[in-house]
């Protein structure tokens, strides 16, 4: 029976696109990751790091645009394999044959449906929590450590200054948007027990997917033979741990501390 197709339908294409945008994605993780680890720091400083890390991450053209086409690439990738597992029930009503696990495939190789479905609802609820709410909702803004005067985008304390509509004005001039205050919508949404219970079930979901999607990115670029192979599938291990680890710290602690 030929293998069901998903929105790709060459085989060639899809396995390169795959490739691809998971490497990538690999990429993006980091520099996320070290942005949110902005998170742990204490005080007015560590408030006002993140805000501007927020600011360079939703100003910033090249930023922006690896930030798009990283999440256009991430629901591609998740509704993709969604659609081939459907796909793939259907051609087969009566189910796989037994085979026990680990014979064929690791765990998460063959799941890859279930956890493809589990990232994207994960992601659809990281944007509508912050991403939307800082972009379009009615959120809090930056203030001096004396929270009398506001801030503008670029961490200037506008003293005398005040905020209306979204921008910092002093003497009746229009200096420019004000800083939004991003790290108080994390602080507050992490506060929620059930909020970060399904961080962490994402994070789980997220590295049992690299533990299979970063040895397999390699392999379809054929990078992964001779001796880096072996190397390739300890560092890909240890990365799909150590990184959604980190991530999952994050709301736990929030939620236990702030």
């Amino acid at each position: 029976m030929s293998e069901a197709k998903g929105l790709i339908k060459s085989h060639t294409v899809k396995k390169y696109w795959m490739a691809a945008t998971g490497l990538f994605l690999c990429i993006f993780l980091i520099g996320h990751l070290a942005g949110n680890l902005q998170l742990f720091m204490d005080g007015y400083e560590g408030r006002l790091q993140f805000n501007e890390y927020a600011v360079f991450m939703t100003t910033n053209p090249a930023v922006k645009l690896l930030s798009y086409l990283t999440y256009f690439s991430i629901l591609f990738h998740a509704v993709d394999g969604l659609v081939i597992t459907i796909n793939n029930r259907k051609a087969r009503p009566q189910g796989y044959a037994y085979s026990k696990p680990g014979e064929n495939s690791i765990w998460s190789s063959r799941n890859m449906g279930i956890l493809g479905t589990v990232i994207l609802a994960y992601i659809i609820v990281h944007m509508q929590n912050f991403w939307y709410i800082y972009k379009f909702g009615t959120t809090p803004f930056m203030m001096s450590e004396d929270g009398s005067s506001p801030l503008l985008k670029d961490g200037t304390v506008v003293k005398g200054g005040s905020i209306e509509n979204g921008d910092v004005v002093m003497a009746g001039e229009n200096l420019g948007p004000a800083m939004r205050d991003l790290y108080e919508i994390v602080i507050q949404g992490f506060q929620e027990p059930l909020l970060v219970a399904f961080y962490v079930l994402g994070m789980i979901a997220i590295a049992f997917h690299l533990m299979h999607g970063f040895q397999s990115g390699f392999q379809s670029f054929g990078l992964k033979s001779g001796k880096y192979g072996k190397l390739i599938d300890k560092v890909g291990l240890a990365y799909a741990i150590i990184v959604p680890l980190l991530f999952a710290v994050i709301p736990v602690y929030l939620f236990m501390i702030k």
